[in-house]
């Protein structure tokens, strides 16, 4: 059952929400987050394509992601700072607006100048959305049921990957890696307009105590780069950003991988790529929300403890992957070790996105989430692409550079979540005083907009 409405009597309520529709806006930022995930990576699907026609090197295919990720992390700085200020809502519609017109502008390039355009084009929609959409999540449920909330937003990552990895590769095997760009384009806009409707919920809505308020102006420069003061926040910053390195470059050259390793063409290396992500990243993100929200009840400490076993396991069995034969005989054993290292890693995935929801008031959620796409994306993934890219060109082995750059890093990244275990529970503390203080007057909700029907 998805979570709704308040885990405690009277407070944490949503103001003049209808029973259901915070799982209404919950399935909305799924669809979205799917078109998220299937647009980014319908384009590594179709790289070897690109890669021909325009006669590149594994470097610019890699600087392709690189473009994306560095746009994306740039731009969640000024749409961060809108978000918590802003109606969240609008910030949404608008940026998916953007990436879906960008994503048909990426299929009607002629060189690879536009092509690396456009696809930086598309970070901008996306920088616009992540930390908005986060941001009012958190305004829909409560602490209580915040971690199976987010995983069940996060599932949207893996289906979405998975879609765009096996839909990508058979539309662009088929029809052209031009029309496969073209294939997200009509829902995202579709999606957009959902995101318009979306009723406004108050900052505050979901918790215990303190205010409940339309809008609030805490964020700032100050109050920004106060953040990283946070000792859990600080640290499972640094994990992802890690964690995102791995991931990125995994993802992105995994269509490549199975191309030049094991000999599949596009639309099957697509395909095999699609069902592992989709099967083991629901899996993972799913039953990461829910062990969370279980070892969460007696300690906050839970949410790390799951992520971090994530790592651990996701760290063996990628070298088993990565240096694996696809089986022994008739026992399959890349497309097992591929799927455990998937579950592992999405593990994560609901729990960090909740204890960073967790540790800063309302009023700074937004932020949050922009300092993580920030640092992390900057710093992390979005020079992976291109450093393993690099790395395969040097050394003339794709596989090797996967491997010597993605089990040393998933080990750092545990390592890293493992120092915020101590401070946790004092920062969760922190931050539900430091909202209840601010008193607990209820101010007018934003303009409610039509609840769809069903």
């Amino acid at each position: 059952m998805l979570p709704n409405g308040p885990a405690a009597p009277g407070a944490p309520t949503i103001s003049n929400v209808p029973k259901g529709y915070a799982r209404y806006v919950l399935a909305v930022m799924f669809g979205i987050n799917f078109l998220n995930y299937m647009d980014r990576y319908l384009g590594a699907a179709v790289s070897p394509l690109i890669q021909r026609d325009f006669h590149l090197s594994d470097t610019l295919v890699g600087l392709l992601g690189t473009a994306f990720l560095l746009v994306y992390a740039v731009c969640a700085l000024p749409f961060g700072y809108w978000a918590d200020r802003g109606v969240r809502r609008t910030i949404v519609g608008t940026g998916v607006a953007i990436w879906s017109l960008a994503t048909v502008l990426s299929g009607l390039v002629a060189n690879y100048a536009q092509l690396f355009v456009t696809r930086a084009a598309v970070g901008v929609g996306e920088a616009s959305y992540y930390p908005a959409g986060t941001s009012l999540m958190a305004d829909y449920f409560p602490k209580e049921t915040r971690g199976r909330a987010m995983s069940y937003w996060g599932a949207g990552t893996a289906v979405g990957i998975a879609v765009g990895f096996a839909g990508g590769g058979y539309i662009g095997q088929h029809f052209g890696w031009r029309t496969a760009f073209f294939f997200t384009a009509i829902p995202g806009l579709i999606f957009a307009l959902l995101a318009f409707t979306l009723r406004e919920p108050l900052r505050g809505a979901a918790e215990s105590k303190g205010p409940q308020v339309a809008k609030a102006f805490d964020s700032g420069r100050h109050a920004f780069f106060d953040l990283m003061r946070i000792p859990t926040v600080r640290y499972t910053i640094f994990s992802q950003t890690v964690l995102f390195f791995v991931l990125a470059a995994n993802a992105y050259w995994l269509p490549i991988n199975l191309n030049r390793r094991f000999g599949m063409d596009t639309s099957t290396a697509g395909l095999l790529s699609g069902v592992v992500l989709v099967a083991g990243g629901l899996v993972g993100t799913l039953v990461g929300g829910w062990l969370a929200d279980r070892r969460a009840r007696k300690s906050q400490k839970g949410y790390l403890e799951v992520g971090i076993a994530g790592y651990l396991i996701g760290a063996v069995f990628i070298t088993v992957a990565l240096t694996a034969p696809m089986t022994l005989g008739s026992i399959p054993v890349f497309i097992p070790a591929f799927f455990i290292t998937v579950v592992g890693i999405y593990l994560y995935s609901g729990p960090f996105t909740a204890v960073s929801q967790n540790c800063v008031p309302p009023s700074l959620r937004a932020s949050v989430v922009t300092m993580l796409l920030f640092v992390s994306h900057v710093v992390g993934d979005s020079h992976s692409t291109f450093d393993v890219g690099f790395i395969s060109d040097q050394l003339h082995s794709l596989q090797l550079a996967l491997l010597i750059t993605s089990t040393p890093l998933l080990l750092v990244a545990a390592l890293l979540a493992a120092l915020a275990l101590r401070s946790v529970e004092d920062d969760v503390t922190r931050a539900e005083e430091s909202w209840a203080q601010r008193g607990t007057g209820v101010q007018p909700e934003l303009e409610p907009a039509p609840v769809p029907a069903g």
